[in-house]
């Protein structure tokens, strides 16, 4: 896996059997991943018990993981342990209800989660790390709820930052439609944001196949400070999972330099 610039080609993601080639060995990966997941999925389900305020929390800002569309925080097994390590920083997550039906409310509850985790750990202000769905959630918390007075940096892996056409049949299902490009709720997240504090860091992929087309998974606002991470040779699912990917979002949440993602071999390159 690689990491690049936009518009630029990862060698190691391009060898041995050009951009066929790579997209087969991410399938498979995908395949791998969404196997383990189910297996993990069932430990997830509950909501966590957020830690007390004797636990500690470290000298980095605390971490919240927000999960997403059908999903649970059991997809960051990987990750969460990657960004905890050391004791540098607590790292909890969040689970809204795989019932929910509005983005709005689940971006209330986030805040609220947000607000006790403050409260729980004396700070300001947390880091958040959103995947696919779970991003937006936290993007719209960010710029329509006032949330960038608590989130310093908010990561995201594979969220449709500008809407996804994606299985057009599951229309039916309103979450779902809030995710179309033409959406209410895309059209919220496109409108100013002047002075919006809280800084992004958008990780996509080529190769996503719930993100339609895979470039809608950048930001592209004129009045946010983001930072489009292309990671090549991996899916949807593996942004979460990758420990390329998890390496570059520590960096990102360390920043504030580039969070580049840098290639390890010749697994999947992040650009």
């Amino acid at each position: 896996m690689g990491l690049s610039t936009p518009g630029s080609t990862s060698a190691s993601a391009l060898g041995g059997g050009g951009v066929s080639g790579a997209l087969l060995r991410a399938g498979v990966l995908e395949a791998i991943l969404f196997g383990a997941h189910l297996l993990h999925y069932p430990t997830g389900i509950r909501q966590e018990r957020p830690a007390g305020e004797d636990s500690g929390s470290g000298p980095r800002p605390p971490v919240l993981l927000l999960h997403g569309f059908s999903d649970n925080r059991s997809v960051f097994v990987l990750l969460r342990r990657a960004l905890a390590a050391g004791g540098l920083r607590r790292v909890e997550a969040h689970n809204y209800s795989p019932l929910t039906l509005d983005l709005r409310v689940a971006a209330r509850g986030l805040a609220r989660r947000v607000e006790d985790l403050c409260e729980r750990t004396g700070r300001e202000r947390i880091d958040l790390v959103g995947h696919s769905l779970g991003g937006l959630v936290g993007r719209y918390y960010v710029q329509c709820l006032g949330g960038d007075a608590r989130i310093g940096t908010l990561v995201t892996l594979g969220t449709p930052h500008a809407g996804t056409r994606i299985a057009p049949f599951m229309d039916a299902h309103p979450l779902v439609r809030q995710l179309r490009p033409d959406s209410s709720v895309m059209a919220e997240l496109r409108a100013p944001a002047p002075g919006c504090r809280t800084r992004y860091v958008a990780f996509w992929t080529e190769f996503d196949e719930l993100v339609d087309p895979p470039g809608a998974a950048r930001i592209e606002h004129p009045d946010l400070r983001a930072e489009n991470v292309l990671v090549t040779g991996i899916g949807h699912l593996a942004l979460a999972a990758h420990p390329a990917v998890a390496a570059a979002v520590l960096r990102a949440l360390d920043g504030p330099g580039p969070a580049a993602v840098e290639p390890p071999g010749d697994a999947a390159s992040v650009a």
